[in-house]
């Protein structure tokens, strides 16, 4: 308990350290564009591979589980396009990403850390958390919600092909199921839980990475807790968040 109370201290100074103002702000804007390239355009590739099979699978498991004659047929098209704008696209992709994006923000941090590449930071007079931290955790919580979008349109777009290749339904009911009784908040909604879960990723992984000490293995290890601390943290919010925003 005492050692998780430590861990939190260290997070809140570290983020006191990462939120001030730039020293040069030219250089944050050109580290933001790298981040966002590296850690954003990088993963659009398999957010979409992920999600049009994942709708497509979602779309062919609720035919098969609700086919019923006292279902109509466009059910399946809006029990697909609900679970994929409030729970799919939102949640369980910021898991894979907080595999993907998180492990390697806490091996790259960790990696400076070791080598002491983050103390001659410090020596020169930089703010070392600023510098390489802030830029990382802006550019995630800002290029994100692009990849959840995608993510709930290529599922949609993978729920129509398994309509009209697989023949599981015709992609008519598919798209009047898809219409019926849209909610516009329910996609804000996703926006926004993402824009949180995205600072939470970004920034438990840079915490890990940032207090790694020792050699490669101590990098490893960062970078296997910052995964697990963070997949945890976002499940929490979830509950959090889809209490206090859809109650």
């Amino acid at each position: 308990m005492i050692s998780f109370l430590e861990k939190i201290g260290r997070y809140a100074l570290l983020m006191q350290k990462v939120f001030t103002k730039p020293q040069k702000w030219s250089v944050f804007l050109r580290q933001y564009l790298s981040e966002i390239s590296k850690l954003g355009v990088n993963s659009i590739w398999i957010v979409i591979i992920i999600s049009f099979f994942i709708g497509a699978v979602i779309v062919v498991q609720i035919k098969l589980n609700i086919d019923s004659p006292f279902m109509p047929r466009y059910t399946v098209g809006y029990v697909s396009r609900e679970i994929l704008i409030l729970e799919f696209s939102s949640t369980i992709m910021c898991l894979i990403l907080a595999g993907k994006v998180g492990s390697n923000i806490a091996s790259e941090i960790g990696t400076m850390q070791v080598t002491e590449q983050i103390d001659a930071l410090e020596i020169m007079g930089v703010n070392s958390a600023n510098y390489i931290i802030l830029p990382k955790v802006i550019a995630l919580m800002s290029f994100v919600p692009v990849l959840v979008v995608l993510s709930m349109f290529f599922g949609v777009i993978g729920g129509f092909v398994v309509c009209i290749l697989g023949q599981v339904m015709p992609a008519d009911t598919f798209q009047y199921g898809l219409q019926f009784y849209f909610k516009e908040f329910y996609v804000w909604y996703a926006i926004i839980k993402t824009i949180i879960f995205a600072f939470i990723m970004s920034s438990v992984a840079s915490f890990y990475g940032y207090s790694a000490r020792g050699g490669s293995l101590d990098v490893g290890k960062a970078s296997t807790d910052s995964v697990v601390m963070s997949s945890i943290l976002i499940l929490i919010a979830d509950l959090l968040l889809t209490q206090l925003m859809m109650s």
